[in-house]
């Protein structure tokens, strides 16, 4: 079975695939999510932060929720990850981020969690400012290394990508050549030291939208070629190849995630060829808002898309060059629509499950 978890606007859905049907369950109906993330070790462990209830946490693969925010000091978690090398105790490490930016750490299955204050301390955080409200900022997106243990990526919205050598005690300030806002940032485990951002920098500068480094964040190159949309927001790497990639694209944030003005398109890039736009089996890009990707360590070249049009959500699964749907969604609740893909939320957890009887 397939069991996939998508952070939408006032409710987190649970998608199941069981003998050829998909079956949809929508849990904390209300609130706000802004991150779902699997527990690699224990994948029957999901968080999920919500932006006006805290974070939240199932033991049994989303059928129940237990609130988990004991020494969060803001409601509005914007952002979860797990480290899938970090443990104590047999527990994986999870980090936690908010509004105003902080970013907390729990050893013990959230049960408890730890201020990371050195991250406030850095001397760019005087410059932090969120556009839409400029008086505050969040932690938009959390990576930990799937390489190496202790050393995880923070990215501000907007201002800064920092990172961390040590689980969060210390801190390094953002990069000269650095993106500043970072929506989605990824790491694949065959490339050390390769970091992938996809960011709203090209909003204000045509080419700066996606950001590389081979050397850890250290330095920083844009290889922008074909790319006609520069407003980048979700991001994926295909699990057995690392050197494809998905974006999402718009031409600006009010295209992005607004309904009136919503058009947004997907691109593809393989080795060190140029973007491609893709079309083929997707729907128009006129309505469509900015689609968040994922893929799962078990079913390389598949790509996962949840993308918004009006009046329903899509979850669709394609293969490596993104061509007919193999499976798609729409999701319509008794009292309206749900809605994903707004800003700061929108993001899709993956677990595939073995098959199981009764």
């Amino acid at each position: 079975m397939i069991k996939l978890y998508a952070a939408l606007e006032t409710a987190l859905a649970v998608i199941r695939q069981q003998q050829r049907e998909w079956h949809v369950d929508l849990h904390l109906i209300g609130s706000q999510p802004h991150g779902v993330v699997v527990d690699p070790i224990r994948p029957q462990r999901v968080y999920c932060g919500t932006f006006d209830q805290g974070l939240w946490l199932s033991d049994d693969a989303g059928a129940s929720w237990q609130h988990v925010a004991a020494g969060i000091s803001s409601e509005h978690v914007t952002s979860v990850a797990v480290s899938p090398l970090e443990r104590v105790n047999g527990a994986s490490v999870v980090y936690a981020g908010t509004e105003p930016s902080a970013l907390f750490r729990s050893e013990n299955g959230g049960s408890t969690w730890q201020d990371l204050a050195a991250l406030r301390q850095l001397p760019s955080a005087s410059t932090w400012s969120f556009p839409p409200r400029p008086s505050t900022h969040h932690v938009r997106w959390i990576t930990p290394d799937p390489v190496v243990a202790g050393r995880i990526f923070a990215a501000i919205e907007a201002g800064a990508l920092i990172r961390s050598h040590d689980g969060g005690q210390t801190w390094e300030d953002r990069q000269p050549d650095g993106p500043l806002d970072t929506h989605t940032l990824l790491m694949h485990p065959q490339v050390p030291n390769h970091l992938y951002s996809a960011a709203g920098d090209g909003f204000l500068q045509a080419g700066a939208g996606f950001a590389e480094s081979h050397d850890g964040g250290n330095t920083w190159f844009r290889p922008g070629e074909g790319l006609h949309h520069h407003y980048l927001w979700g991001a994926a790497a295909d699990i057995a190849d690392p050197s494809t990639l998905v974006i999402s694209a718009a031409s600006s944030p009010m295209t992005a995630h607004h309904d009136a003005q919503a058009e947004s398109v997907l691109y593809r890039r393989s080795g060190n060829g140029s973007w491609k736009r893709v079309e083929a089996g997707l729907p128009p890009a006129r309505g469509m808002l900015a689609s968040v990707l994922a893929t799962h360590q078990d079913e390389p070249g598949v790509f996962i898309l949840c993308c918004e049009q009006p009046g329903h959500l899509s979850l669709q699964r394609r293969g490596r060059q993104l061509g007919a749907v193999t499976y798609s969604l729409a999701c319509q609740c008794a009292n309206g629509p749900y809605h994903g893909a707004r800003p700061g939320t929108g993001v899709i957890a993956v677990e595939r499950w073995a098959v199981t009887h009764g």
